[in-house]
Protein backbone atom coordinates (compact mmCIF):
# COMPACT_ATOMS: atom_id res chain seq x y z
CA UNK A 1 0.00 0.00 0.00
CA UNK A 2 0.97 3.50 -0.85
CA UNK A 3 0.58 6.97 0.43
CA UNK A 4 1.81 10.43 -0.28
CA UNK A 5 3.13 11.14 4.13
CA UNK A 6 3.22 8.28 6.22
CA UNK A 7 3.70 10.17 10.10
CA UNK A 8 5.13 7.52 12.80
CA UNK A 9 3.94 8.71 15.95
CA UNK A 10 0.46 10.16 16.97
CA UNK A 11 0.90 12.52 19.70
CA UNK A 12 0.07 16.28 19.43
CA UNK A 13 2.80 17.05 17.08
CA UNK A 14 2.32 13.78 14.95
CA UNK A 15 -1.40 14.92 14.63
CA UNK A 16 -1.35 18.74 14.39
CA UNK A 17 1.23 17.87 11.10
CA UNK A 18 -1.05 15.44 9.75
CA UNK A 19 -3.95 17.97 10.17
CA UNK A 20 -1.80 20.69 8.32
CA UNK A 21 -0.50 18.37 5.69
CA UNK A 22 -4.14 17.15 4.84
CA UNK A 23 -5.19 20.66 4.60
CA UNK A 24 -2.91 20.98 1.73
CA UNK A 25 -4.46 17.94 -0.15
CA UNK A 26 -2.10 15.57 0.78
CA UNK A 27 -3.01 11.74 1.44
CA UNK A 28 -1.53 11.18 5.02
CA UNK A 29 -1.26 7.87 7.27
CA UNK A 30 -0.58 8.20 10.86
CA UNK A 31 0.99 5.05 12.96
CA UNK A 32 0.53 4.98 16.30
CA UNK A 33 1.95 1.99 18.42
CA UNK A 34 -0.95 2.31 20.53
CA UNK A 35 -4.44 4.90 20.65
CA UNK A 36 -3.23 8.24 19.59
CA UNK A 37 -2.26 10.70 22.04
CA UNK A 38 -1.87 8.65 24.75
CA UNK A 39 1.48 9.73 25.72
CA UNK A 40 3.12 12.79 26.92
CA UNK A 41 0.46 14.92 24.81
CA UNK A 42 -2.36 13.34 26.95
CA UNK A 43 -0.30 13.41 30.61
CA UNK A 44 0.75 16.98 30.26
CA UNK A 45 -0.87 19.87 31.76
CA UNK A 46 -1.68 21.94 28.85
CA UNK A 47 -0.19 25.70 30.13
CA UNK A 48 0.27 28.01 26.99
CA UNK A 49 3.26 30.32 28.44
CA UNK A 50 2.98 33.93 26.68
CA UNK A 51 5.43 34.98 24.19
CA UNK A 52 6.77 38.37 22.02
CA UNK A 53 8.17 38.04 18.97
CA UNK A 54 9.95 41.18 18.30
CA UNK A 55 11.90 40.35 21.66
CA UNK A 56 12.64 36.71 20.71
CA UNK A 57 16.32 35.99 21.46
CA UNK A 58 16.62 32.61 20.62
CA UNK A 59 14.92 30.29 18.39
CA UNK A 60 12.95 28.40 20.34
CA UNK A 61 11.83 31.61 21.98
CA UNK A 62 10.66 32.47 18.41
CA UNK A 63 8.89 28.75 17.65
CA UNK A 64 6.82 29.38 21.54
CA UNK A 65 5.89 33.31 20.20
CA UNK A 66 4.93 31.47 16.78
CA UNK A 67 2.73 29.50 18.10
CA UNK A 68 1.37 31.80 21.01
CA UNK A 69 -0.29 33.87 17.95
CA UNK A 70 -2.09 30.65 16.56
CA UNK A 71 -3.48 28.86 19.05
CA UNK A 72 -6.79 30.73 19.73
CA UNK A 73 -7.59 30.70 15.67
CA UNK A 74 -6.55 27.04 16.14
CA UNK A 75 -8.90 26.24 18.60
CA UNK A 76 -11.74 28.39 16.84
CA UNK A 77 -10.69 26.06 13.37
CA UNK A 78 -10.92 22.88 15.54
CA UNK A 79 -14.02 23.62 17.73
CA UNK A 80 -15.80 24.34 14.16
CA UNK A 81 -14.57 21.14 12.40
CA UNK A 82 -15.37 19.10 14.70
CA UNK A 83 -17.82 20.76 17.61
CA UNK A 84 -15.24 19.67 20.29
CA UNK A 85 -13.83 22.89 22.74
CA UNK A 86 -10.43 22.07 23.46
CA UNK A 87 -10.74 23.94 26.36
CA UNK A 88 -8.55 26.60 25.34
CA UNK A 89 -9.08 29.33 27.98
CA UNK A 90 -7.38 33.17 28.33
CA UNK A 91 -6.74 32.44 32.46
CA UNK A 92 -3.79 34.42 33.26
CA UNK A 93 -0.56 33.00 35.27
CA UNK A 94 0.97 33.64 38.66
CA UNK A 95 5.01 32.85 39.28
CA UNK A 96 5.58 33.41 43.21
CA UNK A 97 8.29 32.64 45.25
CA UNK A 98 7.84 29.45 47.99
CA UNK A 99 10.40 29.58 51.22
CA UNK A 100 14.17 29.18 49.37
CA UNK A 101 13.01 29.42 45.93
CA UNK A 102 12.99 32.90 43.88
CA UNK A 103 10.86 34.03 40.70
CA UNK A 104 13.74 36.35 40.34
CA UNK A 105 15.59 34.43 37.46
CA UNK A 106 11.47 34.12 36.04
CA UNK A 107 10.92 37.63 35.99
CA UNK A 108 14.17 38.49 34.24
CA UNK A 109 13.51 36.26 31.52
CA UNK A 110 10.03 37.91 30.84
CA UNK A 111 11.02 41.12 30.89
CA UNK A 112 13.85 40.66 28.94
CA UNK A 113 11.52 39.38 26.30
CA UNK A 114 9.19 41.98 26.58
CA UNK A 115 6.23 40.02 27.43
CA UNK A 116 3.79 42.30 29.49
CA UNK A 117 4.33 41.56 33.32
CA UNK A 118 2.95 42.83 36.64
CA UNK A 119 4.66 42.18 39.54
CA UNK A 120 2.78 41.94 43.25
CA UNK A 121 3.17 41.47 46.67
CA UNK A 122 1.77 39.93 48.96
CA UNK A 123 -1.81 41.73 48.75
CA UNK A 124 -1.57 41.99 45.13
CA UNK A 125 -1.47 38.09 44.89
CA UNK A 126 -4.01 37.49 47.20
CA UNK A 127 -6.23 40.02 45.35
CA UNK A 128 -6.27 38.09 42.45
CA UNK A 129 -5.94 34.49 44.31
CA UNK A 130 -8.05 35.02 47.52
CA UNK A 131 -7.39 30.97 48.05
CA UNK A 132 -3.14 31.55 48.25
CA UNK A 133 -1.03 31.07 51.29
CA UNK A 134 -0.25 33.98 53.67
CA UNK A 135 2.83 33.12 53.78
CA UNK A 136 3.46 33.74 50.06
CA UNK A 137 4.81 37.40 49.51
CA UNK A 138 6.42 38.04 46.14
CA UNK A 139 5.63 36.91 42.75
CA UNK A 140 3.82 38.64 39.28
CA UNK A 141 1.19 37.86 36.81
CA UNK A 142 1.63 36.93 33.23
CA UNK A 143 -1.77 38.21 32.29
CA UNK A 144 -1.50 36.44 28.49
CA UNK A 145 -0.79 33.38 30.18
CA UNK A 146 -3.45 30.50 28.63
CA UNK A 147 -4.30 26.80 29.11
CA UNK A 148 -5.77 23.97 27.14
CA UNK A 149 -7.52 20.38 28.36
CA UNK A 150 -4.50 18.25 26.61
CA UNK A 151 -7.34 15.04 26.34
CA UNK A 152 -10.19 17.02 24.57
CA UNK A 153 -7.59 18.81 22.43
CA UNK A 154 -6.15 15.42 20.99
CA UNK A 155 -9.66 14.35 20.79
CA UNK A 156 -10.52 17.34 18.57
CA UNK A 157 -7.51 16.91 16.48
CA UNK A 158 -8.34 12.95 16.10
CA UNK A 159 -11.10 13.66 15.40
CA UNK A 160 -10.84 16.92 12.94
CA UNK A 161 -7.40 14.42 11.07
CA UNK A 162 -10.77 11.59 10.36
CA UNK A 163 -12.97 14.22 8.84
CA UNK A 164 -9.97 15.59 6.68
CA UNK A 165 -9.10 12.05 5.24
CA UNK A 166 -6.06 11.20 7.56
CA UNK A 167 -5.77 7.73 8.05
CA UNK A 168 -5.36 6.97 11.61
CA UNK A 169 -3.87 3.46 12.39
CA UNK A 170 -3.62 2.94 15.93
CA UNK A 171 -1.68 -0.13 17.57
CA UNK A 172 0.31 -0.60 14.93
CA UNK A 173 3.73 -0.14 16.17
CA UNK A 174 7.02 0.52 13.55
CA UNK A 175 8.36 -3.20 13.14
CA UNK A 176 10.98 -2.11 10.19
CA UNK A 177 12.16 1.40 8.32
CA UNK A 178 13.13 0.26 4.80
CA UNK A 179 15.57 2.45 2.61
CA UNK A 180 17.44 1.81 -0.90
CA UNK A 181 19.47 4.73 -2.60
CA UNK A 182 19.33 7.30 -0.07
CA UNK A 183 15.51 7.31 0.58
CA UNK A 184 12.84 5.60 2.81
CA UNK A 185 10.93 3.20 0.43
CA UNK A 186 8.84 1.93 2.79
CA UNK A 187 8.25 0.86 6.93
CA UNK A 188 6.58 -2.51 7.91
CA UNK A 189 4.38 -2.84 10.98
CA UNK A 190 2.47 -6.17 12.21
CA UNK A 191 -0.40 -5.18 8.94
CA UNK A 192 2.15 -5.58 6.30
CA UNK A 193 4.26 -2.85 4.34
CA UNK A 194 3.20 0.88 3.74
CA UNK A 195 5.33 2.81 1.36
CA UNK A 196 5.40 6.52 0.80
CA UNK A 197 6.87 9.73 -0.78
CA UNK A 198 7.55 11.21 2.48
CA UNK A 199 7.69 10.31 6.03
CA UNK A 200 8.20 12.07 9.51
CA UNK A 201 9.42 10.45 12.80
CA UNK A 202 7.01 12.44 15.83
CA UNK A 203 7.28 9.38 18.25
CA UNK A 204 8.60 11.62 20.78
CA UNK A 205 10.34 10.03 23.72
CA UNK A 206 10.36 6.81 21.36
CA UNK A 207 11.41 8.84 18.23
CA UNK A 208 15.45 7.94 19.00
CA UNK A 209 14.72 4.53 19.92
CA UNK A 210 13.11 3.77 16.77
CA UNK A 211 15.44 5.14 14.49
CA UNK A 212 18.49 3.36 16.24
CA UNK A 213 17.37 0.26 13.18
CA UNK A 214 18.15 3.01 10.48
CA UNK A 215 21.38 3.76 11.65
CA UNK A 216 20.77 6.64 13.48
CA UNK A 217 20.96 7.47 17.52
CA UNK A 218 19.08 10.78 18.42
CA UNK A 219 20.23 12.48 21.76
CA UNK A 220 16.40 12.16 23.18
CA UNK A 221 15.67 10.76 26.14
CA UNK A 222 12.26 10.07 28.51
CA UNK A 223 11.77 12.16 31.62
CA UNK A 224 9.45 11.05 33.65
CA UNK A 225 6.49 13.40 35.14
CA UNK A 226 3.98 12.98 37.49
CA UNK A 227 0.86 14.35 38.14
CA UNK A 228 -1.66 14.82 40.87
CA UNK A 229 -5.24 15.52 40.07
CA UNK A 230 -7.62 17.30 42.81
CA UNK A 231 -11.30 17.56 41.77
CA UNK A 232 -13.23 20.64 43.82
CA UNK A 233 -16.80 21.20 43.88
CA UNK A 234 -15.88 24.93 42.26
CA UNK A 235 -12.67 26.32 41.09
CA UNK A 236 -10.24 27.48 44.24
CA UNK A 237 -8.41 29.49 41.62
CA UNK A 238 -8.55 30.72 38.20
CA UNK A 239 -5.24 31.44 37.47
CA UNK A 240 -2.12 29.02 36.76
CA UNK A 241 0.14 29.14 39.74
CA UNK A 242 3.93 28.60 38.47
CA UNK A 243 6.69 28.03 41.19
CA UNK A 244 9.67 27.03 39.37
CA UNK A 245 8.79 24.24 37.09
CA UNK A 246 6.04 23.33 39.35
CA UNK A 247 2.70 24.29 38.95
CA UNK A 248 -1.40 24.29 39.64
CA UNK A 249 -3.27 24.42 36.94
CA UNK A 250 -7.11 25.27 37.63
CA UNK A 251 -10.37 23.76 35.40
CA UNK A 252 -13.17 25.05 35.23
CA UNK A 253 -14.95 22.15 36.31
CA UNK A 254 -12.94 22.29 40.02
CA UNK A 255 -10.14 19.81 38.72
CA UNK A 256 -6.87 21.41 39.92
CA UNK A 257 -3.33 19.71 38.21
CA UNK A 258 -0.28 19.55 40.63
CA UNK A 259 2.74 19.06 38.67
CA UNK A 260 5.62 18.00 37.91
CA UNK A 261 8.21 16.17 38.54
CA UNK A 262 11.22 15.81 36.05
CA UNK A 263 12.80 11.66 36.73
CA UNK A 264 15.64 10.38 34.31
CA UNK A 265 14.08 6.35 35.11
CA UNK A 266 14.47 5.47 32.01
CA UNK A 267 11.54 3.85 30.31
CA UNK A 268 9.22 3.44 33.53
CA UNK A 269 6.08 5.10 33.49
CA UNK A 270 4.65 4.45 36.68
CA UNK A 271 3.39 6.85 40.05
CA UNK A 272 5.33 6.79 42.74
CA UNK A 273 4.46 7.20 46.38
CA UNK A 274 7.31 9.72 47.93
CA UNK A 275 6.45 12.09 44.39
CA UNK A 276 2.84 12.30 44.70
CA UNK A 277 3.56 13.03 48.76
CA UNK A 278 5.75 16.08 47.48
CA UNK A 279 3.50 16.92 45.17
CA UNK A 280 0.61 17.03 47.48
CA UNK A 281 2.79 19.00 50.15
CA UNK A 282 3.58 21.60 47.63
CA UNK A 283 0.13 22.03 46.26
CA UNK A 284 -1.19 22.58 50.21
CA UNK A 285 1.30 24.85 50.76
CA UNK A 286 0.51 26.72 48.33
CA UNK A 287 -3.75 26.40 48.75
CA UNK A 288 -3.86 25.09 52.44
CA UNK A 289 -7.65 24.93 52.15
CA UNK A 290 -6.31 21.81 49.83
CA UNK A 291 -5.74 20.04 52.82
CA UNK A 292 -8.83 18.69 52.86
CA UNK A 293 -9.13 17.62 49.67
CA UNK A 294 -9.12 14.25 48.37
CA UNK A 295 -6.83 13.37 45.43
CA UNK A 296 -9.24 12.16 42.35
CA UNK A 297 -6.22 10.88 40.21
CA UNK A 298 -2.62 10.60 39.59
CA UNK A 299 -0.60 9.58 36.08
CA UNK A 300 2.87 9.75 34.87
CA UNK A 301 3.79 10.53 31.55
CA UNK A 302 7.27 10.62 29.32
CA UNK A 303 8.40 14.00 27.99
CA UNK A 304 11.09 13.92 24.63
CA UNK A 305 13.90 15.76 26.15
CA UNK A 306 16.36 16.15 23.48
CA UNK A 307 19.54 16.61 25.05
CA UNK A 308 21.16 19.65 22.68
CA UNK A 309 18.57 21.94 24.61
CA UNK A 310 16.75 22.56 21.55
CA UNK A 311 13.70 19.70 19.68
CA UNK A 312 14.65 18.06 16.18
CA UNK A 313 12.97 19.74 13.34
CA UNK A 314 13.98 18.57 9.91
CA UNK A 315 15.44 16.24 7.50
CA UNK A 316 17.31 13.18 8.64
CA UNK A 317 21.31 13.36 7.02
CA UNK A 318 21.77 11.38 3.92
CA UNK A 319 17.32 9.94 3.70
CA UNK A 320 16.11 13.02 1.43
CA UNK A 321 12.54 11.78 2.37
CA UNK A 322 12.81 11.69 6.16
CA UNK A 323 11.58 14.22 8.65
CA UNK A 324 11.69 14.31 12.60
CA UNK A 325 9.89 16.93 14.63
CA UNK A 326 10.76 15.73 18.19
CA UNK A 327 12.47 16.19 21.11
CA UNK A 328 10.54 19.24 22.79
CA UNK A 329 10.28 18.67 26.32
CA UNK A 330 8.12 20.20 28.27
CA UNK A 331 7.12 22.35 25.19
CA UNK A 332 5.69 19.91 22.82
CA UNK A 333 1.71 21.31 23.62
CA UNK A 334 2.53 24.34 23.74
CA UNK A 335 4.74 24.92 20.29
CA UNK A 336 2.76 22.29 18.69
CA UNK A 337 0.47 24.87 16.46
CA UNK A 338 4.02 26.37 15.27
CA UNK A 339 6.07 23.33 14.84
CA UNK A 340 3.62 21.52 12.40
CA UNK A 341 2.68 24.73 10.33
CA UNK A 342 6.91 25.04 9.84
CA UNK A 343 7.01 21.06 9.21
CA UNK A 344 4.69 21.45 6.78
CA UNK A 345 6.24 24.38 4.96
CA UNK A 346 9.42 22.29 4.67
CA UNK A 347 8.26 19.06 3.56
CA UNK A 348 5.31 21.21 0.65
CA UNK A 349 8.88 22.79 -0.05
CA UNK A 350 7.56 26.05 0.91
CA UNK A 351 9.79 28.93 3.15
CA UNK A 352 9.48 27.66 6.72
CA UNK A 353 7.81 30.45 8.77
CA UNK A 354 11.26 30.51 11.15
CA UNK A 355 14.71 29.80 10.19
CA UNK A 356 14.95 26.21 11.46
CA UNK A 357 18.90 25.89 11.06
CA UNK A 358 19.33 26.03 15.29
CA UNK A 359 16.88 22.68 15.32
CA UNK A 360 18.17 21.18 12.37
CA UNK A 361 19.39 17.55 12.79
CA UNK A 362 23.14 17.38 11.62
CA UNK A 363 26.12 14.30 11.91
CA UNK A 364 27.57 15.20 14.94
CA UNK A 365 24.23 14.99 16.97
CA UNK A 366 23.75 11.22 15.64
CA UNK A 367 27.86 10.18 15.89
CA UNK A 368 28.06 11.66 19.05
CA UNK A 369 24.85 10.15 21.11
CA UNK A 370 26.05 6.62 18.68
CA UNK A 371 29.50 6.60 20.57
Amino acid sequence: MSTDVVIVGGGVIGLSLAWQLAGQGRDVTVLDKQQTGREASWAGAGILPPGHSPGARTSFDQLRALSVGMWLEFSKQLLSETGIDNGYRHCGGLTVTLEDESCEAYRAEWMSEGVELEDLNGEGLRYHEPNLSEKIEDGFRLPNLCQVRNPRHLQALSTACRQRGVDLRCDEPVEQIMQADGRISAVKTRSGSLSADQFCFTAGAWTGRLLNASGYSLPIVPVRGQIVLYRTEKPLIRHVIEVGKRYLVPREDGRLLVGSTEEHVGYEKINTDLAIAELKKFAIKLIPTLKSVDVEKTWAGLRPMSQTGSPFLGLLPGIDNAYVAAGHFRAGLQTSPATALVMKQLMCGEEPSLNLQDFAINMTHVVESAS
